[in-house]
């Protein structure tokens, strides 16, 4: 891809984000030590895979982890606030993340024959497209594209930490508005919602808070779309209701009662899966429908989300 086919969106967010996230791609994706939140960039290490796989086989789980992979469940989640607008009682909203297309082909092929039967009012896909940290994304794009010509309402999306900035005019090209650092109205009979959308927090920093909430009026119902949950903090503090999040898998391979044996995250545990609160703030994390490293899962079932917006209980 020429940095040509990166204009339109060089313009919408401007040049020095580009180059800035361009920068960390080119020069320091395949690091292992030190990179953005990060002490040691696993992901990165080549041996990881293996040592995984190899563990899960000497152990006599591997097959059981993979075929858990392959699964994708549909959660529910209810989202009650009283700051709802009453034309958005009941408002639906379908949340895919981390699908890591191109090395979840069985949980890529279970999702593309669910989805069509899901109605949502708009679906939010909350990174992390790619498997792989750094190198080509062709595949994934592919992948991601059979997926969402089946998916038959607005789309809206953010990169994670495995992505590309340069996979998101194609993404944008098959009808997902990335929000990169951005936000979003959404109207309903008269009355309006918001909803924003940053930049990796984690490996690439190029997350920017204030940005992203500059035009949403204080008194407004506001979603985050934050691929790490680790942003709880500052998107509190700058007033959203509600923030929908990725990247920690849930922990991917958890003990005996979905206890997470290592979260990639810096955040309190309770944060790492599932529907949480701080202060003022709902919260929602998924553990993603596709898997990181090997597609295995052992007690943290894949999933996609449906969260509810409700006015009262």
């Amino acid at each position: 891809m020429t940095d040509i086919e990166l204009q339109g969106l060089t313009e919408r967010i401007g040049a020095d984000h580009v180059a800035r996230r361009l920068a960390v791609e080119t020069r320091r994706e395949a690091q292992l030590f030190g990179q953005g939140t990060l002490v040691f960039n696993v992901e990165n290490w080549g041996l990881a895979p293996w040592i995984v796989e190899t563990a899960l086989k000497a152990t006599g789980l591997y097959g059981r982890a993979r075929r858990n992979a392959d699964r994708v469940e549909v959660r529910r989640n209810l989202v009650i606030s009283p700051r709802l607008p009453a034309a958005f009682d009941g408002f639906t909203i379908l949340q895919i993340s981390d699908l890591h297309a191109d090395i979840s082909g069985g949980a890529m092929r279970h999702l593309i024959s669910i989805v069509p039967t899901i109605a949502c009012d708009i679906g939010v896909l909350t990174g992390d497209f790619r498997g792989k940290t750094r190198g080509p994304f062709a595949a994934s794009v592919a992948a991601v594209q059979a997926l969402c010509t089946r998916i038959k309402m607005p789309l809206y999306g953010i990169l994670g930490n495995h992505d590309s900035i340069r996979m998101t005019p194609a993404l944008e090209a098959m009808g997902i508005r990335m929000l990169v650092n951005e936000a979003a109205t959404i109207a309903r009979d008269g009355e309006t919602i918001h909803l924003a959308g940053i930049d990796d927090a984690h490996f690439y920093r190029t997350d920017d808070i204030p940005k992203a909430a500059a035009g949403i009026p204080r008194e407004a119902f506001s979603i985050l779309l934050a691929h790490t949950p680790e942003s709880y903090r500052e998107a509190a503090g700058a007033g959203f209701d509600l923030m929908l999040s990725g990247h920690t898998h849930g922990g991917q391979l958890c003990l005996p009662g979905g206890i997470a044996i290592k979260l990639e995250a810096r955040l309190p545990r309770r944060m790492g899966k599932g529907a949480w609160r701080f202060d003022n703030l709902a919260g929602y994390t998924s553990t993603g429908a596709g898997t990181s490293l090997a597609p295995v899962r052992l007690n943290c079932p894949a999933e996609i989300t449906v969260h509810t917006l409700c006015r009262a209980g």
